[in-house]
């Protein structure tokens, strides 16, 4: 195509441009403001054809709206992982404090085991010499008794509380070693018991009356499995009559022996409680108070002492029934006091 076919003179109308009837408004709009001048050389657009259409104008509004979401998502997409990163800085910082705490705990531990050891003898000693009044009333067997001095020293051990009890004890510790029964009622033992651990219980039960310190096992976990048994055992001889009573100095040691003994008997939430059958205290007054009301009602007061306790009020051990732990060198559940 020549030039002389495209180019058209400035007052002509393109010869191929079809022809509109034009609205009164449109007449009105081209009156007022008059086409630009046909450029040489260029191809015009049709004539229906404007620039800002209807349709091109909701495109662009619905386009504009899309975009503002998309920066909204975007910012939120951002915030969040901004969030997501500070969570997982405080998770590092958090674990890594809790663990320098757990190493000068364990180093310290090693100063405080002698002098608690030390202390623990003595107020072992101590519990020995405490009389506890079995007989009420003298009886002719406690007569034929003092006739005999070589018989009086195992006296003590066949007459303790639980002397009456002593086939039902060895009993259900000999069952206690076997397979554990993972699926038996709440309050039973659901857990094996070692024979160190039995022969542990039955010295408590049937040589101290179920009244005395022994020697911890290791661990808190160990000792709450054995407390359990005992529990278990004493919930045989005194149904709802007796109430466990745990003593311990912080709240991560209660921490330990509650799912300790709910693990092991099968118990929930609501057994740990004043009016349940477990009660935890941080403080010894608060347990002596508890165990005083008990015994007004007739009830008996199960208090067991956690092996970190340095010293054990001697109100406590007043009481008839009472285990406390004595710490061992193996015993790493132990924290240090002091620090």
């Amino acid at each position: 195509m020549s030039d002389d076919a495209i180019a058209t003179p400035p007052d002509a109308t393109p010869a191929l441009e079809p022809v509109t009837e034009p609205t009164p408004e449109r007449d009105t709009d081209r009156a007022t403001a008059p086409a630009p001048a046909p450029q040489p050389g260029v191809e015009q657009p049709p004539a229906g054809a404007t620039a800002g259409g209807p349709q091109e104008q909701l495109l662009e509004l619905a386009l504009g709206e899309l975009q503002t979401r998309r920066g909204a998502l975007l910012r939120e997409i951002s915030e969040l992982e901004g969030r997501r990163e500070q969570l997982q800085r405080e998770l590092g910082s958090s674990f890594s404090g809790q663990s320098d705490a757990i190493a000068r705990r364990l180093k310290g531990f090693q100063d405080y085991l002698v002098g608690a050891l030390q202390d623990l003898a003595s107020a072992a000693e101590q519990m020995e010499l405490v009389v506890q009044p079995l007989v009420v009333q003298p009886s002719p067997l406690d007569q034929a008794a003092a006739a005999a001095p070589e018989q009086t020293q195992a006296a003590p051990a066949a007459a303790g509380l639980f002397s009456q009890d002593e086939a039902l004890i060895q009993g259900r510790l000999a069952a206690f070693q076997g397979p554990p029964d993972f699926y038996a009622d709440p309050w039973k033992l659901r857990r094996s018991l070692e024979p160190s651990a039995a022969a542990l219980l039955d010295d408590w039960f049937l040589a101290q009356g179920g009244r005395g310190a022994q020697p911890s096992t290791g661990s808190r976990n160990r000792n709450a499995l054995v407390a359990a048994a005992a529990i278990a055992i004493l919930g045989e001889l005194y149904g709802e009559r007796f109430q466990t009573l745990v003593l311990a100095g912080r709240p991560e040691r209660l921490g330990e022996w509650r799912r300790g003994l709910q693990d092991c008997l099968g118990l929930s939430r609501e057994d740990f409680g004043p009016n349940s059958g477990i009660v935890l205290f941080e403080r010894a007054d608060a347990l002596i108070e508890r165990a005083d009301r008990l015994e007004e009602r007739g009830e008996l007061p199960f208090i067991v002492v956690d092996a970190a306790e340095q010293v054990v009020d001697v109100a406590v051990l007043q009481f008839p029934v009472w285990l406390a732990f004595a710490p061992g060198p193996d015993d790493f559940a132990l924290e240090d006091d002091l620090l």
